[in-house]
């Protein structure tokens, strides 16, 4: 079976502050489409997130939020265990800051993902995913939610009404179970870049990824992602 229509190309941007940058935003948003613009939790301060929104409204590159635990020190990416009400106000409050960024520039926020430990968390855990979408209607936008193919969070986020956008990762290896392998283990982050070509050009064709273990696992996403922080991240893309 093959994926028809256009393939979404999104990257993670602003994730800095200070006069720490770890993205070329620039660069990666003279190719994607969507700029996944991290609001403050794990990275991004007010001056980055108006950066990004500006140069994404120039560019005609779609505004989305992306959500994270409250973790600069860890950039998201540790496991924490966070009361649904403080998790649903927690993205609430990230969307309405990049939405007032968004729309100086002319453009509004239109999508919602999650980031790091809070991604990894909602593909299984039905409580932090309802949380999650809590939240995005919280802001009082109904905007989609991108997440993992037959994650909690999309199955929560359709029963919400909310429009669900299954991804992919182009530079992740993957699971027999359409999982991303932990980043601690070998082999979890592709970089070459013959390798994420012929990767995403797999994914969009066939809407099937192979795994980690060689296996062929269905995915079909409408969306695909790049993370703005592998190395090469501007050539891959």
């Amino acid at each position: 079976m093959t994926v028809t229509g256009p393939v979404d190309l999104n990257a993670d941007l602003g994730e800095g502050f200070g006069r720490w940058q770890l993205t070329d935003d620039e660069g990666l948003l003279s190719v994607v489409t969507s700029a996944n613009v991290a609001c403050g939790f794990h990275a991004g301060d007010a001056a980055t997130m108006r950066r990004v929104c500006d140069l994404a409204a120039a560019r005609g590159v779609t505004i989305g939020a992306q959500v994270s635990y409250r973790d600069l020190a860890g950039f998201g990416r540790r496991a924490m265990d966070v009361p649904s009400a403080e998790l649903a106000a927690e993205v609430a409050y990230q969307i309405g800051a990049l939405e007032v960024f968004a729309r100086a520039a002319g453009a509004r926020v239109a999508y919602v993902k999650p980031h790091g430990a809070l991604y990894n968390r909602v593909v299984r855990d039905e409580e932090q995913a309802r949380a999650v979408v809590d939240g995005v209607l919280l802001a009082g936008a109904r905007l989609p939610v991108l997440g993992l193919p037959g994650s909690r969070l999309l199955e929560a986020a359709g029963k919400a009404g909310l429009r669900a956008v299954p991804e992919a990762f182009a530079d992740r290896a993957y699971t027999d179970e359409g999982t991303l392998v932990p980043r601690d283990r070998e082999g979890a982050v592709v970089s070459d870049p013959d390798a994420v070509v012929a990767r995403s050009l797999d994914l969009a064709r066939s809407g099937e990824v192979t795994a980690l273990s060689g296996a062929r696992v269905r995915v079909g996403a409408r969306s695909l992602c790049l993370h703005g922080d592998t190395p090469g991240a501007v050539g891959l893309a």
